[in-house]
């Protein structure tokens, strides 16, 4: 009788699992097919074709499909290689509280031999989820109901704006008490990044402090892209209130407003505000900076092009440049090499040869990866989208990267992010 084992079944969403057929007669072709329901209600599907071996059995953690939507052994293939029914769809559930259930079906030819299921988990039953509208903070907050003292994330999302549950989720999950705090494109927010004052995280950060008593006063900063960029400027402006610093995709510079902005500002107006002064970045006064690599030509388009030319005067960098010896925490900096959005490879570059300039007393850490794209996230989730429209300027872009080097980027920079924060607050 053929069997379909998948271990563990029920777990959290960066847990590998062991997927196995057995029971076949040796040589036996088989198609194994995938469906997971994942945003908008929208069905994800994947297929790939196996070999049994002598034995009848057929185990994705050692066995490479001879066709299908991946290449190569890898036990997640089946995840990574989902593609949407519907182009567009959001990879995480609308509610992150419930979960990812993926059903996993055995075919020889049209003739169903068997079928199973996994369920992958962002938010467990140990974890309490509370939306914060508090003194003009909008967010949400994820913490272990555990009652005892938990170090503390904030979470920050980039120029889609919005609330970064999926994240924030997890990392409670891993025993952090994380707050995904949106800054704008969210209730009782601006709809643009446009004039954003830094004094709004601040008091977000004070808020985090005050009500949730963090163990050892520690609150660390994560941000993706803008958010990545904006939580190594906070922490250059604001030196002792922040614990640690994660940056994925970051930008070393301050920039514009760029796709976020205010229409009626402009792309090229400020991003941020400091007591309600704005912040120099880098399109301001720039003899090289122009869109036409961006706008010009048939999409999708790639914006890192356009940023480049804007990094080609060196006194415009150094004008936005951001102070990063100025911090006093740990940093932790995760790049790709193919950053279809902007260069986050070199931006981290810039910041690692600052902090080595200046011997930084902190630790600091570089995760860079190959021919991976701007959308880093967490593991065994699909990496098949690597264009998108851009949800506030509405431009379709490439993010740059292959589904292939996309999930590896996934799954070891989730790696490192989770022994940064174990060493981080170790040592507090």
């Amino acid at each position: 009788m053929v069997k379909l084992d998948i271990t563990p079944v029920k777990a959290l969403i960066d847990i590998p699992r062991h997927i196995r057929v057995h029971g076949l007669k040796a040589g036996t072709e088989i198609s194994l097919h995938t469906e997971t329901q994942r945003g908008q209600g929208i069905y994800w599907r994947s297929q790939a074709v196996f070999v049994a071996d002598n034995e009848g059995v057929v185990d994705t953690s050692r066995d490479a499909p001879i066709r299908g939507g991946y290449q190569g052994v890898d036990g997640m293939g089946l995840i990574f290689s989902q593609v949407p029914d519907s182009p567009q769809s959001n990879v995480f559930p609308d509610d992150v509280t419930q979960h990812l259930i993926t059903k996993i079906f055995v075919y020889q030819k049209e003739t169903l031999l068997a079928q199973g299921e996994m369920i992958q988990l962002l938010c467990t039953t140990e974890t309490e989820r509370i939306e914060v509208r508090d003194n003009g903070l909008v967010g949400t907050l994820f913490k272990p109901k555990a009652k005892k003292a938990y170090p503390a994330i904030i979470v920050l999302n980039g120029s889609g704006g919005g609330i970064n549950e999926p994240r924030a989720a997890l990392y409670a999950a891993h025993g952090y008490i994380a707050f995904a705090l949106a800054y704008f494109k969210a209730p009782g927010l601006s709809d643009y990044i446009s004039h954003t004052p830094l004094e709004y995280f601040v008091k977000g950060i004070d808020w985090l402090r005050t009500h949730y008593s963090p163990k050892d006063d520690f609150v660390a900063l994560s941000g993706q892209s803008r958010g990545g960029e904006l939580v190594l400027l906070l922490a250059s402006l604001f030196p002792e209130k922040i614990s640690a610093v994660i940056a994925f995709v970051p930008g070393a510079v301050v920039h514009s407003a760029q796709n976020a902005a205010d229409p009626k500002l402009g792309r090229e107006g400020y991003a941020w505000l400091l007591e309600g002064k704005p912040i120099p970045h880098v399109w301001e006064n720039n003899k090289t900076a122009t869109w036409a690599p961006f706008d010009e030509g048939e999409p999708p388009h790639r914006h890192e092009l356009a940023i480049k030319t804007a990094l080609q005067d060196s006194e415009a960098v150094a004008r936005a440049r951001i102070r990063v010896e100025g911090c006093r925490c740990p940093i932790l900096l995760i790049s790709a090499e193919d950053d279809g959005a902007w260069p986050s490879q070199w931006y981290s570059q810039m910041v690692m040869d600052t902090l080595a300039q200046h011997h930084y007393p902190y630790i600091y850490r570089w995760s860079d990866h190959a021919e991976a794209g701007h959308t880093i996230v967490f593991p065994y989730i699909p990496t098949t989208q690597v264009v998108h429209t851009h949800p506030v300027s509405k431009r379709l872009s490439t993010q740059g990267g292959n589904m292939y080097a996309n999930a590896k980027a996934n799954q070891q920079a989730w790696t490192d992010v989770v022994m940064f924060l174990r060493d981080c607050t170790n040592i507090c």
